[in-house]
């Protein structure tokens, strides 16, 4: 048996009438660019969120400097996240001109960890940027109470989590924005690149609406922007798989519950944790060896065995040939948990029209490599971790 990592033909295979509708409604409009689907969408991905605006700009990345430069984050002012998520989040600092500060993440959820941020505000602090890891919300009142407390801007990435909760809290409900990617390998993904800011602020709503369209909101009136556009077939795409998307997520969750029931007793490797009033969309399921050494055994293993199984995210950013770019980066008060989240990482296939005997093909050969290497995993754990603890994992 094979078994794909992306399902994107599948999906559009079942909801094929719904978007060739909305692309065809596009295409005979005559409007490709901030036209009537665009609106429609925004409109639609707000009422979603939950928050007044929507926001749609040409990917995740930049929706998140955008956010930065609309909150006036530049050059001087330190912006804390963790690094152990993709490289786009610290790059988007980076383009706003800030430097990126990188703190360990809860070596159980594996997002940022409130304790960490704490420790690493200075004077030049001026924003966070947790991201909401793998499909789980990081701790956003802890989070929330550190910003206030030293009136910081927060802005959530939640590129990885569309239709995620928290215990208490909705994504965008505590910040001043929320950023999102649609690619093709996210929960909700168009064919392409595109991304959107959720906000409640109507200033920065206006600030960034200017920025994505050349810094103009009037015909042939300019100020300084950029061309950073969602365009109305993306917008099309999207809007028909908005109605499926929290249907999707608990078929998502559903899967994720049939990998954790059929590997809990495996030896060498670590499953993925829910907090008790979390709601987990898994846009990734990742599991972690027990030691580095063993990681690329069981992604040969599982590959060999027709599992296509990836990595997310295994060379931290501040372990990449693009660090630190401009030199604006530190790191504050290690980071052992990241780097051990990003060492020992495997990602399994994972989207809502996987089949039961698929994840069942699945588990059975992650059962059939620990089996094979229990001895391994036996033994002490050969991964550096800080060993300090955070309020998520108490």
């Amino acid at each position: 048996m094979k078994v794909e990592f992306y399902g994107h033909v599948r999906q559009y295979k079942n909801i094929k009438k719904e978007i060739d509708a909305n692309l065809r409604e596009v295409l005979l409009s005559g409007n490709y660019v901030q036209g009537p689907m665009l609106k429609r969408f925004e409109a639609e991905f707000a009422q979603y969120s939950g928050t007044k605006y929507a926001v749609g700009v040409a990917n995740g990345t930049d929706a998140i400097w955008l956010a930065l430069m609309g909150l006036g984050i530049g050059p001087g002012d330190e912006v804390i996240t963790h690094p152990n998520t993709f490289f786009a989040t610290a790059e988007a600092i980076w383009i706003a001109g800030a430097t990126a500060v990188f703190v360990d993440c809860c070596p159980k959820t594996k997002c940022i960890c409130p304790n960490s941020i704490a420790a690493a505000i200075t004077p030049k602090t001026k924003a966070i940027i947790p991201v909401h890891l793998y499909g789980q919300c990081a701790d956003m009142l802890a989070i929330k109470k550190i910003a206030d407390k030293h009136k910081l801007r927060l802005i959530e990435d939640n590129a990885q989590a569309i239709g995620a909760r928290g215990k208490g809290f909705r994504i965008g409900e505590l910040s001043d924005a929320a950023t999102t990617s649609f690619i093709i390998q996210k929960n909700l993904g168009t064919f392409g690149d595109g991304g959107a800011l959720v906000t409640n602020n109507a200033d920065l709503d206006a600030k960034v609406r200017k920025l994505r369209n050349h810094g103009s909101d009037k015909r042939n009136v300019h100020s300084f922007g950029f061309n950073s556009r969602l365009d109305d077939l993306h917008a099309g795409v999207l809007s028909a798989k908005l109605q499926h998307i929290d249907a999707w997520n608990d078929q998502r969750r559903q899967w994720a519950k049939r990998y954790t029931a059929g590997l809990k007793k495996c030896r060498t490797i670590d499953l993925p944790v829910e907090l008790p009033g979390y709601r987990h969309v898994f846009h990734l399921y990742v599991i972690e060896t027990k030691k580095p050494e063993l990681r690329n055994a069981l992604l040969d293993h599982l590959v060999k065995n027709g599992v296509d199984a990836k990595t997310h995210y295994s060379i931290a950013i501040h372990q990449q040939a693009g660090y630190p770019w401009g030199k604006g980066a530190r790191i504050a008060g290690g980071v052992a948990n990241a780097e051990a989240n990003a060492a020992c990482c495997i990602s399994l296939p994972m989207f809502p029209e996987l089949t039961a005997a698929e994840v069942d093909h699945v588990i059975a050969q992650v059962k059939a490599w620990d089996k094979a290497n229990a001895a391994h995993g036996s033994a002490q754990s050969g991964v550096a971790r800080s060993g300090k603890t955070c309020k998520c994992c108490e």
